[in-house]
């Protein structure tokens, strides 16, 4: 579904990735851990089309979109459910929703499947953005990307700042994206976490991929997770 590789991208003279490569299957949650700084949200980015790669291609669902344009890339099925959520805090709730849908050649999703997927978003339709708790305008932010019909939805820390009671509701959410055949890659500090629904894992440091294997391995070594994400 997704294909980097051998990406480099800068920040004006300073380089951030350093020939990161990495792929994600269909229906395939991929997590991407690591430090502060490591290169994650750069290289969300990178596949967005926000901060250009320089060297390397990105490919997705066998298109080459390395040098497409981000208003394109998002029309093809790739969703972002950024870390700071990026809702329109003076709209409300149903018109957040509705600048978010769009037709793409995967699955269609329809605002009462969000009410089944978050039971609160009902009755909080008519409600400005700007009066929404941060668990309120996450489930806006993930009901957004959904609503863009992604076959690719990219979550940049989608526990940060969450009670954990909405963060396990975002990780069954995930989930439930496999189940219907939407591949995601999730960037997340709260590594075990990340680790519990991904199928493979990618870490990163000083913008280098430093490991990539299953998921499961790193649940299952505690020694040698402590020493790639240090926890």
């Amino acid at each position: 579904m997704l294909e980097l590789r051998n990406i480099e991208a800068f920040y004006g003279e300073t380089q951030a990735l350093f020939g990161a490569s990495l792929s994600i299957g269909k229906a395939e949650v991929v997590a991407l851990l690591g430090p502060n700084g490591a290169g994650k949200t750069t290289t969300i980015r990178s596949i967005l089309g926000l901060t250009r790669a320089r060297s390397g291609t990105i490919r997705f669902d066998g298109a080459d979109i390395t040098a497409a344009p981000t208003h394109r890339i998002s029309g093809m099925g790739i969703s972002w459910v950024p870390d700071d959520r990026r809702v329109f805090p003076t709209l409300t709730v149903a018109r957040n929703l509705q600048i978010g849908r769009r037709r793409t050649k995967f699955r269609e999703w329809k605002v009462s499947e969000m009410f089944g997927i978050f039971s609160a978003l009902e009755h909080l339709m008519q409600r400005e953005c700007e009066n929404l708790s941060g668990g309120e305008m996450q489930m806006v932010a993930i009901s957004r990307a959904l609503l863009a019909s992604p076959g690719l939805v990219l979550f940049d820390e989608p526990s940060q700042g969450l009670a954990p009671r909405i963060v396990q509701d975002v990780m069954k959410t995930v989930r439930l994206l496999k189940s219907e055949g939407i591949s995601s890659l999730v960037v997340e500090q709260n590594a075990l976490a990340a680790l519990e629904i991904s199928d493979r894992v990618y870490v990163m440091d000083h913008g280098r991929i430093v490991h990539a294997g299953p998921a499961r391995e790193l649940l299952d070594d505690p020694v040698r997770r402590r020493q790639l994400v240090g926890v």
